[in-house]
């Protein structure tokens, strides 16, 4: 088995760390900068920078703040939020990103998937899924999971995958911030779905959450915000933990 990899994700609004619940109800979480430090020196295996409000607002993401924590760090480093184009993901990537993120932007033109794995690599380009189980079936959002799509998320995985995508970043709505465990359904259905690497997201409120998920889905990682930015679970306690679980992780 691969090891797994921990990875905490730092929400960005207005230059700060915010987390929510559901994509709501957001508070504020601390200096992105010091947090990013932090999780280097514990021991995280890489680190998610989603400037949240950036596609709503309809700007770049912050390129300065990138530079900023790229250069605190030297650990993979992925950005995204408002990235529409080719050119924004080159910025990303001269910023200091080892990878960037497309949501919204992979839904509206399916073809920048293509293009930025052409540029760069397929292992540079992430492609974030934020989905909802509603009326008996998941489905994909957009807009900071605001607009729905009405596609099909198991059939849009597969089209990601097809479009050059290297990784998955998937984000249960339904459990974002609630800490009661990731979507495992959803979870195992994707990574059993595609040949590409699935990041869970969403849901992680206890250390078991995080055994579950590798246990019993084919996720190679699994992601989480507010646990790891307030303390609740720091990361070398957890990587403890997952190893006494006989879970391989770095």
């Amino acid at each position: 088995m691969l090891k797994k990899r921990i990875i905490p994700c730092l929400d960005i609004k207005d230059g700060r760390t915010v987390k929510g619940i559901n994509f709501v109800d957001i508070r504020d979480a601390g200096d992105p900068i010091e947090l990013a430090k932090r999780y280097v020196q514990d021991g995280a295996d890489e680190l998610v920078f989603l400037d949240i409000t950036a596609t709503l607002e309809k700007r770049k993401p912050l390129a300065e703040l990138v530079e900023k924590i790229a250069r605190e760090i030297n650990i993979p480093f992925t950005v995204g939020g408002g990235i529409n184009s080719l050119e924004d993901a080159k910025a990303a990537i001269k910023a200091g990103a080892d990878k960037v993120s497309i949501n919204s932007s992979a839904v509206k033109n399916p073809s920048l998937t293509t293009e930025i794995a052409n540029e760069f690599g397929s292992q540079c380009m992430v492609v974030a899924i934020d989905t909802k189980f509603e009326n008996g079936e998941w489905t994909v959002f957009v807009g900071g999971g605001k607009i729905p799509t009405g596609i099909k998320t198991l059939d849009w995985v597969k089209q990601v995958e097809e479009l050059g995508a290297g990784e998955i970043l998937l984000t249960s709505m339904n459990n974002d911030g609630t800490k009661s465990g990731f979507s495992l359904d959803i979870m195992d259905a994707v990574s059993r779905t595609i040949n590409i690497p699935v990041i869970a997201s969403g849901g992680a409120g206890a250390k078991v959450h995080f055994k579950d998920v590798f246990e019993k889905t084919k996720v190679s990682a699994a992601l989480a915000a507010s646990i790891f930015h307030f303390g609740e679970i720091p990361v070398p306690e957890l990587k403890t933990y997952l190893k006494t679980e006989n879970i391989p992780v770095r």
